[in-house]
């Protein structure tokens, strides 16, 4: 019993103790806002004095007023501030944005300068590309091959009307050079099957100049002449080409196989003919050696002997021959022939 009836004596002081705390702090509570009511209600006065010699004023305010003034100061700042922040930040994305306009103005500036550049190029690839259909033979519009997009041609594709942008003009440009270049593939391809074809010709016909190198000059024409030996005038069946000195390489002027190979004293010297196709022969005289033999397959510029002194002669050079058939016909009309193509069609 002594136990519990000192729990309860504890209990009680404990309670006691709280509701003294209780008092205590309610009381303080009090006490401070009696201190701030006091402060609001008290009147201040202030007073404005010039630096002149004129009067002084001066007027009074309570505390609640200056309060409330000085919260109305401090939540429109705070308003101010809540609100600005959204245009100060929009501002900066469109700082951003000024700058990302920029460069994208600088790219397309460059791609229409660009643009301008691949117009001049397309231009002159049209002259040349024109210019080398109308040698080969090969007409633009009858072969239906260079055409732009619905049925115009390059002239339309440089007076494009410009936008009010400006900005569609380059895209519609590089759109028409690509329907231009792909329509202008067909005519190129038609070029190369043509080259291949007249290349695959001239490698079967004399049309190459007899001596490695196209060194030498021609020292007696065809046709008629004043012979050497005898000074009464006859009839050269070729040309000769000299360098002044023996031992330059003489090649093939044509693909083809050599069917004589022999020795004239009286005439020709060491000589070579080989048989082409299309009716060819080609002779070549006065060698000072032979580098092929008879059954010999050649190809064009292949090295088939030497400049020579060999025979009637006097002095180092080659007697060149062309044989059509059984007519003797004039070489210099197929030498360099391939050269003379190839410049015609630039």
């Amino acid at each position: 019993m002594a136990t519990v009836h000192e729990y309860k004596k504890l209990e009680n002081s404990i309670v006691q103790k709280c509701g003294e705390c209780a008092t205590f702090i309610v009381e303080c509570v009090i006490r401070f806002f009696k201190f701030i009511f006091a402060i609001l209600l008290r009147p201040y006065t202030i007073v404005f004095v010039p630096h002149s010699q004129k009067k002084m004023y001066n007027f009074q305010i309570s505390g609640m007023f200056s309060v409330a003034f000085i919260s109305g100061i401090v939540f429109m700042s705070w308003v101010a501030f809540r609100y600005t922040m959204p245009y100060e930040s929009a501002g900066g994305k469109i700082t951003y944005k000024d700058s990302g306009l920029e460069d994208t103005q600088a790219n397309l500036d460059e791609l229409r300068l660009e643009t301008a550049r691949l117009q001049s190029a397309a231009r002159e690839f049209e002259s040349a590309l024109s210019a080398t259909l109308a040698a080969l033979g090969t007409n633009i519009a009858e072969k239906n091959a260079v055409n732009i997009a619905l049925g115009e041609d390059l002239s339309t594709f440089f007076n494009i009307p410009t936008t009010a942008d400006g900005v569609l003009q380059e895209v519609e440009d590089i759109r028409q050079l690509s329907a231009y270049l792909s329509s202008a593939i067909e005519p190129v391809r038609e070029i190369g099957t043509i080259l291949d074809t007249q290349s695959a010709l001239l490698n079967e016909i004399p049309s190459i100049w007899p001596i490695r190198g196209g060194i030498g000059h021609v020292s007696m024409f065809f046709g008629q002449n004043r012979h050497p030996f005898t000074g009464q005038y006859y009839i050269h069946k070729g040309i000769d080409l000299s360098t002044y000195r023996q031992g330059d390489p003489i090649v093939a002027t044509a693909d083809g196989q050599v069917v004589t190979v022999d020795y004239d004293g009286a005439g020709f010297g060491n000589y070579v003919i080989i048989k082409h196709k299309h009716g060819f022969y080609t002779r070549y005289a006065h060698m000072q050696s032979v580098r092929s033999k008879v059954g010999d397959r050649v190809q064009q510029g292949e090295v088939i002997g030497y400049i020579g002194n060999t025979g009637l002669s006097t002095g180092p050079h080659v007697h060149y021959e062309v044989h059509i058939g059984s007519d003797i016909v004039d070489p210099n009309k197929y030498l360099n022939i391939r050269s003379n193509l190839t410049r015609n069609t630039r």
